[in-house]
């Protein structure tokens, strides 16, 4: 049936939009007006409507409508009210009536719509692609399939969950230290840039030699005050540079293989990707999808690209016949804990439950990692911060101590 969203004028003269569903847009105006609703405006909703009201509707709602978190929310949302015996669709309503924007409440009446119009929710979900990725719609396609969708929906709603926490744990651990670096900065650069010459304007018409030390700093600040804005371009430029030569492909690949061979950050982001990937393939595998689709929707979630070209490799020999974990043994920049459980999954017949054991043991050591490393870099900083501050303060005071030694 058609559905509609809505403007109407109540009988308090309060304005109410919202959702209604009918055969026909003059059926839709008659259940307004039998529930004392005087009609506004009125336009379909649907992927059936090819009017310019639907694709005005449609453009809006193709922009990213549920963020991260607002998905994970929203799946374990649908997961409970189809864990409880509610019809899908009618757990779809009850969703489109809860939403907390009207682009929410839109998008989710178009599944509603196209799922009451007999069409799979995968389906339904595979016609948003900025909103639902291809591994979520995998998902939920391998769980109407096998005919556990709740369960299903569980999992991908932890997953969703999982991924967001890990995220936002990695996140706090960085975001103290990168504070300290910026007010470090800025405080290091007005010193130089405002302190130290007024410092130079008192002993520039002085014949006294100054210190090693008080002629580098002036000379640093005399550079910044007249180049500063070079550098800052300079800065911007190498920044955009990068970022264009990161879009190669082959630069990207060489980039990111070399990123995994520094000391600290090096293993924490192939644990990170491990982590990752084994999430993301103990869902699938559980899912029951296909273990080489499953590896390859497991790869395209890897942001490491040499880490993506060892997984697609990887799904090459696992498609002559390797068993799992002997193609990820193979490929060194996997952590060796992946292979490990992959084989005991696959000698107990376990392996998706194997697999996400893996991944909740390197996501937590990736966050141990993090803190652990944001706990060191904390002292470092202020003792960098230290020395650089008390670098100044020496240039400064050690004319103003030689002056006064003179005049003793």
């Amino acid at each position: 049936m058609p559905v509609y969203s809505f403007e109407a004028l109540s009988a308090t003269g309060d304005t109410r939009k919202g959702v209604i569903e009918a055969d026909s847009a003059k059926a839709a105006r008659t259940q307004l007006r039998t529930q004392a609703l005087i009609p506004l405006v009125l336009s379909p909703v649907g992927v059936a409507s090819a009017d310019a009201g639907s694709a005005g509707l449609r453009a809006r709602v193709g922009r990213r409508v549920f963020g991260a978190t607002a998905l994970a929310v929203w799946t374990r949302q649908l997961a409970g009210l189809v864990s409880s015996g509610l019809p899908l669709e009618r757990a779809l309503t009850s969703l489109s009536d809860e939403a907390e924007t009207p682009a929410q409440r839109d998008l989710v009446a178009m599944l509603r719509s196209d799922v009451n119009g007999g069409t799979p929710l995968a389906k339904a979900l595979s016609r948003h692609p900025r909103e639902f990725s291809d591994i979520y719609v995998a998902v939920i396609g391998a769980g109407e399939q096998s005919g556990h969708l709740a369960l299903v929906l569980e999992r991908l709603a932890d997953d969703l969950e999982e991924q967001q926490s890990l995220k936002s744990k990695l996140i706090g651990a960085a975001l103290y230290p990168a504070i300290v670096s910026l007010v470090a900065v800025l405080i290091v650069l007005f010193l130089v840039t405002y302190v130290v010459p007024q410092v130079a304007h008192v002993f520039a018409h002085s014949k006294q030699a100054l210190p090693l030390l008080t002629v580098l700093m002036m000379a640093l600040s005399a550079f910044l005050r007249s180049y500063g804005w070079v550098v800052l371009i300079a800065i911007v430029l190498g920044s955009f540079g990068l970022r264009m030569a990161l879009a190669r492909a082959d630069f990207r690949l060489r980039f990111d293989a070399a990123w995994l061979t520094l000391p600290v950050l090096g293993r924490l982001s192939r644990s990170y990707n491990g982590a990752r990937f084994a999430s993301t393939l103990a869902m699938l595998a559980g899912a029951g999808v296909p273990i080489l689709k499953a590896l390859q929707a497991a790869a395209e979630t890897l942001s490491n690209q040499a880490m993506r070209r060892d997984a697609q490799d990887a799904l090459v020999l696992v498609r002559e016949g390797a068993p799992l974990a002997t193609a990820l043994a193979q490929k060194k920049r996997f952590p060796p804990l992946l292979a490990m459980f992959a084989r005991l999954g696959e000698q107990t017949g376990q392996l998706p439950t194997m697999l996400q054991r893996c991944a909740q043991q390197m996501s937590t050591e990736v966050q141990r990692r993090a803190m652990q490393l944001a706990t060191l870099l904390e002292p470092l900083l202020i003792v960098a911060m230290g020395a650089v501050v008390m670098l100044i303060v020496l240039a400064v005071l050690l004319p103003i101590i030689e002056l006064n030694q003179l005049v003793r």
